[in-house]
């Protein structure tokens, strides 16, 4: 790749990483640190330790990050475990259902949570029938404060990411240490105490660094479950009063601090250490099959985990095709009404409609800069190349919730975004860069992933024939990288369908709300509000499913890198 091109191509994507990403997320500190006169303050940012209301908000949002990532460890590493080591029946069908919680925006399964595990939920309603429980005192499972309601929901919905990273880290580690181990009589606990765990623990801290950062900033779920006390929900509050209030950038730039320190450690001192693994190993461990007693209970353990994941997708469907479920274990009639309703809506039609302009005009950036920057850092051999292979992973590591609210500032009247939202007197371009901005690393991975698998050798010959490079890139690597590059497009395309935060926030007016905010309003409507929400739920719910597998047949087990920091 000619050294102009590299560096013209850098140029460019450092001018829209700067303007779209940092200057955000700078703008954001700048008001948290600044005060009137423009002079640095820690007055805002010290003063949310000091105002009890905040500092319970943010220390619930820490819990929950640090319980949902605990939680969801003790399930995904399990499992993962017994992928790598085990052959056990039905495995292959196992291991793709388990990753069912992905198909399923969060806050939407909180929905079919609550009508199951609700006070007047289905399983109280099954404990009473069965005389369990007395109908005039139901339990409360989802907690007082619904603080495990939400880590439940966070938990079944992404230990599918950290059990891919681990997957993937496993699938790394060269199997000849292990082998030298047992030869010096190393028993299998120690072998996996002193080798596969502590090899494995980078891909675990990349995984489990997404889960904390991704739950300690969770907005969509704390709302369903009415889980005001919570930081995330106290900033949307804050919206309202952005103009003359520094409070929510001050609480935004804490949760920014927390994410930064979080994603420095897991890179820094956890990070990925070369040794034990490799792309390639030299050699492919066996799988041990298990005994038909012991293999039959792992996959069972497997099909256990599969339904209980299952349970908030059971709910949204159940409460999509029902008349009244209030107080029973299931709903008393069903009907298909309310998918009738939901397309004859105007909010819900006109929502598929923006989503489906916002999630191709973002994937069309994210393709065509993904494409190049990985190209930049596959191929080329300027200085910096792996600098900006990690400034492209950035965006996994900010919260949504930082950027979408840096965005929305910006938006206001006399600021640098406000004609971009309002350039078709809607924030359709807003809402696209945003959707770019956040989903561009999983394409950036993907084509990255393609081009380090690909023969360098034919884009050499294509050169030397007297090729251009950009012809030699169209010809031959991308048709070489397609796949990947297709999968990663997939991946954003169906994440900006369903992002939360961005749609959340920056879309404010009913004729510009994207499905997720759709969903949002319809379960505060009165009536069939929550049928019509759910009933939309699973229309997301297959879209995703279908647009994840597809991913996934093109990467194959390399799935599991479109979700590492």
């Amino acid at each position: 790749m000619k050294k102009i091109t590299a560096i013209l191509i850098v140029a460019v994507v450092s001018l829209l990483f700067g303007l779209f990403f940092l200057y955000p997320v700078a703008e954001v500190l700048k008001v948290a640190f600044l005060n009137e006169s423009g002079e640095f303050t820690l007055d805002y940012f010290l003063g949310i330790f000091n105002d009890p209301i905040y500092l319970e908000g943010l220390w619930n949002a820490f819990k929950l990050g640090v319980v949902s990532t605990v939680v969801t460890f003790a399930i995904a590493f399990p499992l993962a475990l017994g992928t790598h080591l085990w052959k056990f029946p039905l495995k292959k069908v196992l291991t793709i259902l388990i990753l069912a919680p992905l198909v399923l925006p969060p806050f939407v399964g909180a929905v079919g949570v609550k009508h199951i595990f609700g006070v007047e939920g289905a399983f109280n309603s099954l404990l009473i029938d069965f005389g369990l429980m007395s109908s005039t005192s139901p339990y409360d499972w989802l907690g007082e404060g619904r603080f495990w309601g939400v880590v439940i929901m966070l938990a079944l919905h992404l230990y599918p990411i950290l059990y891919m990273n681990i997957v993937s880290a496993l699938s790394h580690l060269d199997p000849a240490m292990e082998q030298a181990a047992q030869n010096l009589g190393a028993s299998p606990w120690s072998r996996f105490r002193k080798i596969t765990l502590p090899l494995c623990m980078p891909g675990v801290f990349a995984g489990a660094s997404i889960v904390f950062i991704w739950s300690f900033t969770e907005l969509g779920v704390p709302l369903v479950f009415d889980y005001s006390r919570v930081a995330p929900v106290q900033i949307f509050d804050g919206l309202k009063s952005l103009d003359s209030d520094p409070t929510p950038y001050a609480i935004v730039a804490v949760m920014l601090v927390v994410s930064v320190i979080v994603f420095l450690f897991s890179k820094l001192v956890l990070g990925r250490s070369p040794l034990g693994s490799s792309a390639r190993p030299k050699m492919k461990r066996e799988e041990r099959t298990l005994p038909p007693v012991l293999g039959w209970l792992v996959s069972l353990g497997f099909m256990l985990m599969f339904l209980v994941a299952s349970i908030p997708h059971l709910g949204v469907l159940f409460l999509s095709v029902s008349t009244d479920w209030y107080g029973t274990v299931f709903p008393e009639s069903l009907t298909g009404a309310h998918y009738g309703e939901g397309l004859g809506h105007p909010m819900v039609t006109g929502s598929i409609r923006n989503s489906l302009l916002y999630a191709s005009g973002a994937t069309l950036i994210d393709v065509i800069l993904g494409c190049a920057i990985a190209y930049v850092i596959v191929r080329s051999t300027i200085w910096g190349r792996n600098l900006l292979d990690a400034l492209m992973m950035l965006p996994l590591a900010v919260p949504g919730l930082v950027l979408a609210f840096g965005y929305f500032a910006l938006s206001q009247e006399n600021q640098l975004f406000y004609g971009l939202a309002n350039v078709f007197e809607s924030p359709v371009l807003l809402l696209i860069i945003a959707y770019a901005v956040r989903r561009l690393p999983y394409v950036v991975r993907a084509a990255v992933a393609g081009l380090e698998q690909s023969d360098v050798v034919l884009e050499e010959a294509a050169l030397s024939m007297g090729a251009p490079p950009r012809r030699a890139f169209q010809r031959i690597a991308l048709p070489l990288i397609g796949a990947n590059v297709i999968a990663g497009a997939i991946l954003a395309f169906a994440f900006a369908m369903l992002e939360v935060s961005d749609s959340l926030i920056l879309a404010q007016q009913a004729e510009h709300y994207p499905v997720t905010k759709a969903i949002y309003a319809l379960l505060s409507t009165l009536g069939s509000g929550h049928e019509i929400a759910s009933a939309l739920g699973v229309w997301a719910m297959v879209f995703l499913g279908i647009a994840i597998a597809g991913a996934f047949i093109l990467v194959g087990k390399r799935g599991g890198s479109l979700f590492r920091l």
